[in-house]
């Protein structure tokens, strides 16, 4: 494999770290096992743009928590800049949050 395709996987790894220490401060799981992350895309430049939704449109935190991904992700040392782009579509739902998710929050 070329090594930028190892090195971007390794940062792949490193951001999907940083976005398991974020919580949706309504629900006791981080933003990555509730299925908050659509995509990470990081590029040869260690440009990372982050595809995130909100449990929904209203959510209390939609003005700060994209701005928390985005600050989290930028303050690891391999990344140049981070975007954070937010969509609902699709709509956020509970089938999109992980197993560990669903039975933390006794779903299962």
């Amino acid at each position: 494999m070329p090594e930028e395709i190892i090195e971007t996987a390794e940062l792949g790894d490193k951001i999907v770290a940083v976005l398991k220490t974020i919580f949706d401060p309504e629900i006791p799981v981080d933003i990555y096992e509730l299925g908050l992350i659509y995509d990470v895309f990081v590029n040869e430049d260690a440009d990372v743009k982050i595809l995130m939704t909100l449990t929904t449109p209203n959510c209390p935190v939609a003005e700060t928590l994209p701005k928390e991904v985005e600050n989290k992700v930028k303050s690891l040392d391999d990344v140049k800049d981070a975007e954070v782009e937010i969509t609902f579509d699709p709509p956020w739902n509970q089938d999109l949050m992980s197993e560990e998710a669903k039975l933390e929050l006794g779903l299962l």
